[in-house]
């Protein structure tokens, strides 16, 4: 049999399975994230079927070459399709697929939270729906025209009395912090001048308390009480005052609390995760017991801890925009996006990383332009980003930009 007909029933066969109703459902409608769940079911619940008796060396060689061949959405599904087959398979995919630093491609959802590449930009676009209060970020260049973009992450903007939050789920028609889609949020303050990003769960390599915080996400009848939840801390993103609007555009800068400075050192890394909380973690286990009184003091004062900016011990990544130049033909603020932002606008900016002189970081590097936003279209949207910053991240630093901000501008 062909290769290409191998995987035609590998498909047929993962259809039947989200037919049945099973957790290996991939996607419900084009709402859905089409990239594939970490955990699709709990172990023995799958069907094995024939292929997972396929010789060790036969798969890996199946599965390399599709990997390869496959490089763009929506081609790329295929190397979903294969981690959907059977627990054999998808052990040799996640060993084959590499992460987004070294292939410079989005596969898994946990993807979203793996730095970028460390040379080129991550293109994307976000789509802006002002009636539902709604944000979306894709994968791609611009919008296609037959809907079909692949969906990566949503948000939606909730305005409180005091602040306002943007809810960041994996999915575009399920923002509830009980949902097993649920990312993260940020959340500004009543001016809009610091916004906060938390993240689900604890940063890869940072010294992180566990959250005790289970009640937020327990309401849902949707989640085991196995899945663990949090607010943790990752990023704090701080916009100048401009009361008197004499500066030029809006100034920002961006503490990243679970990066370290060296990452963008010569030898330095950023941190990895390698799986999203799900399920059917065996080293999660459910409370034995009711709470106690003294549980549910320790677990207000471990609540306190997690939301608190969780750093490393040495110093934190900054981010600062790139100072833009006057144009005096134009009569306007500029920098050179390289053909990605056609549309003038107070929102578009360039991060950069802010260092001091006695860090031993190139002037390459300081030039090197992490992320970028700028406006192509009425509600459309670019967002590029490279390493060390991941696709979340990213995201949540452009979403801090569509909130009001009179006294910035």
């Amino acid at each position: 049999m062909s290769l290409m007909g191998i995987v035609k029933e590998m498909r047929e066969g993962i259809g039947n399975l989200s037919r049945r109703g099973g957790e290996g459902k991939l996607w419900r409608g084009r709402t859905r994230s089409h990239i594939a769940p970490d955990q699709l079911s709990r172990p023995g619940d799958v069907e094995q079927g024939q292929w997972a008796n396929l010789p060790p060396e036969l798969l890996l060689d199946i599965i390399q070459r599709v990997e390869a061949s496959e490089t763009v959405w929506p081609a790329r599904s295929v190397v979903v399709f294969c981690a959907a087959v059977c627990r054999s398979w998808r052990d040799v995919t996640k060993e084959i697929v590499q992460t987004p630093e070294e292939c410079g491609r989005l596969t898994f959802p946990i993807s979203l939270k793996q730095p970028g590449p460390r040379k080129n930009h991550i293109q994307c676009f976000i789509k802006r729906d002002n009636v539902g209060s709604t944000f979306r970020l894709y994968y791609g260049l611009t919008p296609s025209e037959d809907d079909s973009d692949k969906l990566l992450l949503a948000a939606r903007r909730i305005r409180r009395a005091t602040s306002t939050e943007f809810v960041i789920s994996l999915v575009a028609d399920d923002f509830s912090r009980g949902s097993t889609a649920y990312v993260g949020k940020l959340r500004s303050n009543f001016l809009g001048t610091k916004c906060s990003i938390y993240d689900s769960q604890p940063p890869g390599d940072a010294s992180v308390k566990s959250n005790g915080r289970p009640s937020r996400r327990f309401h849902s009848k949707q989640v085991s009480p196995r899945v663990p939840a949090g607010n943790y801390n990752i990023a704090t993103v701080s916009y100048e005052l401009n009361v008197l609007r004499t500066r030029g555009p809006r100034r920002l800068h961006c503490v990243m609390h679970s990066v370290p400075l060296s990452s963008i050192q010569e030898g330095g890394t950023a941190p990895t995760p390698d799986s999203f909380p799900h399920l059917f973690d065996d080293h999660i286990t459910p409370s034995p017991k009711p709470q106690t009184k003294e549980d549910v003091a320790v677990n207000f004062t471990s609540t306190s801890v997690a939301e608190q900016p969780q750093a490393f011990s040495g110093d934190r990544l900054m981010l600062k925009n790139k100072s833009p130049r006057w144009h005096e033909q134009l009569q306007c603020w500029c920098l050179n996006f390289r053909g990605r932002v056609t549309v003038a606008s107070v929102k578009n900016f360039q991060l950069v990383a802010a260092v001091e002189p006695h860090h031993n970081v190139t002037e390459t590097e300081q030039e090197r332009v992490i992320l970028q936003f700028g406006k192509i279209g009425k509600d459309i949207f670019t967002m590029d980003y490279n390493y060390p910053l991941s696709a979340f991240q990213a995201f949540a630093i452009c979403l801090s930009s569509f909130d009001t901000k009179a006294v910035c501008e």
